[in-house]
C-alpha cells in the first residue's frame, strides 16, 4: 500500500526521518507553531542527536512563544551545560519557574524543579529558601507529583528557616504521598502513627502504611528486575 514505510529498509527510514525533520522545522519557522518547534526539538535530540540545535530551538520556543515543555527542558539542559548552553543554576530556575507558570506536560515537574532549587539555594543570591520551597512543592504535589509532597513532608519535619515546624502537615503531605506510591513516605507516614507524632497513635494504621511500604518496595524491586531482563 502507498504510503507505508518499510521500516527494514535502512535507507527508506532515513528519508522517512529526514522528511520529518524538514516537515516540523517548517511547522516551527514558517507556520510559527509552538508545537512544531517542540516537536522539532525532540526530533533533533532523539533522533539526530544533536543536541547543540536541540537547545537553540528550545530556545527559541522557550522565549519567543513560552512553550512550558520547551522551557522546562531548556532548564535541565542549562544544569548541566547540555548542547553547548551556559551551566547555570540561576538560568535553570528561571527556565523552570516560566514552564511551571504555563500549562504544559511538564509543567508540574518544572513546579518540582523550582522547588528543589529553592531549598537548596544555589540558584539564589540570597541561598536557601525554604518559604519558596514550600510554596512551589505545594503546587507539584497539589499536581500530583509524589516526590513533591514527600519533600513538603520532610521540611515540615525538618522546620528549617522560613518554614514552621508543623507535625500534623508533615503526616498531611506524607500521607499524599504514600497515596500516589513514594514507599519512604509511606513508611515515614508509618513510623508518625507508630509513634504518635503529629497524630493520636494508631498501631493498626501504622502497620497497614509499613505493609504499603513493603508493597511499594516489592514493586520497584519487580520493576528493576523486568528491565534488567
Amino acid at each position: 500500500m502507498a504510503g507505508l514505510i518499510n521500516f527494514e529498509d535502512e535507507k527508506e527510514v532515513k528519508q522517512f526521518l529526514d522528511n520529518l525533520g524538514v516537515e516540523y522545522s517548517y511547522q516551527c519557522y514558517r507556520e510559527k507553531d509552538p508545537e512544531g518547534c517542540q516537536r522539532l526539538a525532540d526530533y533533533l535530540e532523539g533522533v539526530k542527536k544533536n543536541y547543540e540545535s536541540t537547545a537553540q530551538v528550545l530556545k527559541h520556543n522557550c522565549e519567543v512563544n513560552g512553550h512550558s515543555e520547551s522551557c522546562y527542558k531548556l532548564g535541565a539542559y542549562h544544569v548541566t551545560g547540555k548542547g553547548g548552553v551556559t551551566e547555570c543554576l540561576k538560568t535553570a530556575y528561571s527556565c523552570f519557574l516560566k514552564a511551571c507558570h504555563t500549562e504544559g506536560k511538564k509543567s508540574v515537574d518544572a513546579c518540582h524543579n523550582v522547588g528543589l532549587l529553592a531549598h537548596d539555594g544555589r540558584s539564589l543570591e540570597g541561598g536557601p529558601d525554604a518559604t519558596t520551597a514550600e510554596k512551589y512543592y505545594k503546587k507539584a504535589c497539589d499536581g500530583g507529583f509524589a516526590p513533591s509532597c514527600f519533600n513538603l513532608s520532610a521540611l515540615y519535619i525538618q522546620g528549617p528557616a522560613g518554614a514552621e515546624k508543623n507535625m500534623p502537615l508533615a503526616l498531611k503531605y506524607a500521607m499524599r504521598a504514600c497515596e500516589l506510591g513514594h514507599v519512604w513516605a509511606c513508611s515515614n507516614a508509618s513510623r508518625m502513627y507508630k509513634l504518635g507524632d503529629g497524630t493520636e497513635k494508631d498501631d493498626q494504621k501504622a502497620e497497614e502504611l509499613k505493609n504499603r511500604a513493603r508493597e511499594l518496595h516489592g514493586q520497584q524491586k519487580e520493576r528493576q528486575l523486568k528491565f534488567g531482563e
